[in-house]
């Protein structure tokens, strides 16, 4: 019975590895990436939740409320912009689906939690999105460009290849002077990158657009086999 319910784990587990893991290679190369792979995540998760209830039952069936939760939770956040990319929330959606239960692989999870599953995920893949400002700072330490805020937020780089990347300017021309800019009001930047280089500068402090899709995917193989991190640190602490 466990050794079932543990094969199913493992299935949804190459599910939604393989799944996130491509969706995060072409948010990369393209930022997109196809509704197909959340259609194939949902009606996987559907089939090995079919199959559970057919064969072992569900221990813990009062978590299949959170699943419907869970979507209107993650549309709700799109529509307020809390979630920036559609794939994303729909990712979560379908995880949502894919993994209601925690799993059970040997040992794995570490760290056991009552939280509903895809809800873990959702608030590790957070948490690793908030260590990115911390490796930015090392990148910088090393290369020796401390600048606050500039260094927790981007690196250095090059007008015209900022041109050719994924990156948005930390920086905007206001009165002929330089100024800090955390976020563009407008996603296309071409105009202000030309702005500076009529102003004759030729490197600036830019952002990188990194897709939460590579976040979520760390966060779902965190969950899987460490557990829930904002739950065990709490738990460190009271």
């Amino acid at each position: 019975m466990s050794e079932t319910a543990a094969y199913l784990d493992i299935i949804r587990f190459l599910t939604g590895f393989i799944i996130l893991f491509y969706a995060s290679y072409t948010d990369i190369k393209t930022r997109r990436a196809s509704n197909i792979l959340w259609v194939i995540m949902a009606l996987t998760g559907i089939i090995l939740l079919t199959i559970q209830f057919l064969t072992i039952g569900f221990t813990t069936p009062f978590y299949l409320i959170f699943v419907p939760i869970m979507i209107v939770l993650m549309y709700i956040l799109f529509q307020l912009r809390l979630i920036f990319g559609g794939a994303d929330a729909k990712a979560l959606m379908a995880i949502a689906v894919l993994v209601p239960f925690q799993p059970e692989i040997l040992q794995y999870p570490l760290w056991k939690t009552v939280m509903p599953f895809p809800w873990t995920i959702f608030s590790n893949s957070i948490i690793l999105f908030l260590l990115i400002p911390l490796s930015l700072f090392i990148f910088n330490l090393i290369k020796r460009h401390i600048e606050f805020p500039y260094s927790f937020l981007g690196y250095k780089m090059s007008v015209q290849k900022a041109k050719q990347k994924f990156v948005w300017p930390l920086e905007q021309i206001v009165d002929g002077k330089r100024r800090f800019l955390y976020m563009p009001k407008d996603f296309d930047v071409t105009e202000q990158l030309t702005e500076f280089e009529q102003q004759g500068i030729k490197t600036i402090w830019v952002t990188p657009k990194i897709p939460f899709m590579i976040p979520l995917l760390a966060g779902f193989v965190v969950s899987f086999f460490i557990g829930d991190i904002l739950f065990h640190l709490m738990g460190l602490f009271t």
